[in-house]
Formats: structure tokens, C-alpha cells, sequence
């Protein structure tokens, strides 16, 4: 047995024998369940409100089949799923893939079987949400090269800048918008004669 915490556990599985099963292999190895499901419907509800750990979806059910369900919860309020089937078929593993479950497992499942599968899954999901938050923070940065690299008109007179929605606004004010820095406002040597020639400036030793 490779258990490493306890999971707790949404069991969508339109047959009565079948979630008993699942039920009691899971309390076996020490998980929780914390709700079941009789059809792919259900199923989304239940994942939504009970955020379980992992979900045990079933794929065929009435209403709404477990792969549709998964694509569902996966849209909406992503969590770790193991698709339960009945039949090995080889187009299974890329429509389990495609739709974001983590694992899939042929009926009936051994509490080992169980056990790695969600173990599998969850850390699978792991991956996937780190991987989603790095692209997020990836298009955020280029968007924002983008943005300063892009070509920005610049009024020859008094330098503002026209932005992209054609209004025209201080240099300071569109750079502070767009990117991380700051202006704190002082006044060159140049300026300074132009504009104070009595003030005579103190000359660098």
C-alpha cells in the first residue's frame, strides 16, 4: 500500500453494487468519502460544493456521461479525477487526457489500484495548475513587452503620449500605468539655470 494522506473523496457511479464496492475499498485504506454521485449532473454539483480531494467518476451515466462531467469540473472548479470504465478501450487514455482527468481504471478496481490512481492524479493536477499559473504569469509579461516596445506617439511639443484609446496623457502617467515604476519629479541642472538663473548651483569638487 502506498498511502501518503487521506483523501477525501466524491464517488460518481450510477450503479448501486459498484459504488458500494468503491466505497468500502476506499474506507479501507483510510480515505473519506465525502459524497456520491448517480449521474455525470450530479457529479459536477456535488465536485463544485463538496470540493473533495478527488473525484471517482464513473463514465457511463445517465444525464451526462463521466467524460463531459469531467470537462465540466475541470471548466469550472478544477480538482483531481480518476475515470472508472468497464471496457479497455485504446482511444480511453486520449479522451481522459483531453478532458483533464489525471488517471483512469478498469472496473473492478483493487484498493491498490485505487490508491495509486489517486495518487497519480493528484499530483498530476498539481503539475497541470502549476503549469497553467506560470503560462498566466508568462502571457502577462510578454503582454506587457508588448506594451513598451509596441510604437507609442509622442507629441513632438510637449511629449505626452496618445495611448490606445487615442486620448493623449503625460509620459510619467502612461509608463506608470503600464509598468512597475514610479516618477518622484526634481529638476535638472539645465532647467535649473533656465528657470532660476539667480539661484547659482554648487559645483562638484
Amino acid at each position: 500500500m502506498i498511502t501518503r494522506r487521506p483523501f477525501k473523496v466524491l464517488i460518481a457511479e450510477d450503479q448501486d453494487s459498484i459504488r458500494e464496492f468503491l466505497k468500502k475499498q476506499l474506507e479501507k485504506i483510510g480515505h473519506t468519502i465525502v459524497a456520491t454521485a448517480t449521474n455525470g449532473a450530479e457529479a459536477v454539483e456535488l465536485a463544485s460544493s463538496k470540493q473533495p480531494d478527488v473525484v471517482l467518476m464513473d463514465i457511463e451515466m445517465p444525464k451526462m456521461d463521466g467524460i463531459e462531467a469531467t470537462r465540466i469540473i475541470q471548466e469550472k472548479t478544477p480538482l483531481p479525477v480518476v475515470l472508472l470504465t468497464a471496457h479497455d478501450e485504446p482511444d480511453m487514455v486520449r479522451r481522459a487526457s483531453q478532458v483533464g482527468a489525471g488517471a483512469y481504471l478498469l472496473k473492478p478496481p483493487s484498493a491498490d489500484e485505487i490508491e495509486r490512481s489517486m495518487i497519480i492524479a493528484v499530483a498530476r493536477f498539481s503539475d497541470l495548475m502549476e503549469l497553467r499559473r506560470l503560462n498566466a504569469e508568462l502571457k502577462k509579461a510578454l503582454e506587457n513587452e508588448k506594451i513598451l516596445t509596441g510604437l507609442l506617439p509622442i507629441c513632438a511639443h510637449c511629449k505626452n503620449i496618445r495611448n490606445d484609446k487615442g486620448y493623449w496623457e503625460a509620459v510619467e502617467g502612461y509608463i506608470t500605468e503600464h509598468t512597475e515604476a514610479h516618477f518622484s519629479h526634481s529638476i535638472c541642472p539645465s532647467c535649473m539655470v533656465k528657470l532660476y538663473p539667480d539661484i547659482k548651483l554648487k559645483k562638484k569638487e
